[in-house]
């Protein structure tokens, strides 16, 4: 009976141990790191979002920019090809009135008209650099002659074409202001007109399709002026 008591007293006055200090501080430290890791995990996630954001933003920038390029490429294109037809028709133009020049009877400008004739050829055959050493040697040995305005003008449209502006707009100004009656003067002054968009002259080259729409009313290349006019910048 007395051992029973004693052991009931033993046990009542055995208190609960206290918890492990480090085992405490490793949970602190379990719950501080988990805390951190979400933080963290966060953040990335964040910044993640941020740099996807990011790089959305610069594809469809790029898209637009590759739009655009296109764009520019399509219409330069188009000008191309519909600077070849314009070439193509008036060599076409040219070449009939050279082939009747050549069907009438010899005359002292034959040797003109065979080195003139040479010449187109090469620009219709797109020979450019032989098109043009022609028209600049019949311009030498001819500079008077019947053919010289025509001359003059092909060796504009030659340079023209093979984007030497400054040489194109000599030529082409050589033609007003040596033969300012010439059939190929409303030509002449359309391409210079031309030449100096190419040349990012603006304003001159308002002025001078505006003085083809002027002098010229009735032509062709009045029409072709005011086309162009109204796509100038304002």
């Amino acid at each position: 009976m007395l051992s029973a008591c004693a052991v009931m007293a033993l046990a009542g006055c055995v208190t609960t141990p206290e918890e492990d200090p480090v085992q405490v501080r490793l949970d602190d430290l379990d719950t501080r790191v988990g805390r951190i890791d979400r933080i963290v995990s966060n953040q990335s996630l964040m910044q993640m979002t941020q740099r996807v954001d990011g790089l959305q933003e610069e594809m469809r920038t790029l898209r637009g920019r590759i739009e655009e390029l296109q764009n520019e490429n399509a219409v330069l294109k188009k000008q191309q090809r519909d600077l070849y037809a314009d070439l193509d028709k008036r060599l076409t133009e040219a070449a009939a009135s050279a082939s009747a020049a050549a069907a009438a009877p010899a005359a002292p400008e034959a040797d003109e008209q065979a080195l003139y004739n040479r010449a187109l050829e090469q620009l219709r055959a797109r020979n450019y650099v032989a098109a043009v050493d022609g028209f600049r040697a019949l311009a030498a040995s001819h500079p008077a002659g019947q053919m010289a305005d025509n001359t003059q003008y092909w060796l504009g449209e030659a340079y023209y074409v093979t984007a030497e502006f400054d040489q194109a707009a000599a030529a082409f100004q050589r033609v007003l202001s040596g033969w300012p009656n010439s059939r190929k003067a409303p030509d002449a002054m359309l391409k210079l007109g031309y030449t100096q968009i190419e040349q990012n002259k603006l304003a001159a080259a308002r002025a001078t399709l505006q003085q083809v729409a002027t002098k010229y009313p009735d032509s062709d290349a009045a029409k072709l002026a005011a086309d162009r006019l109204a796509k100038l910048p304002k």
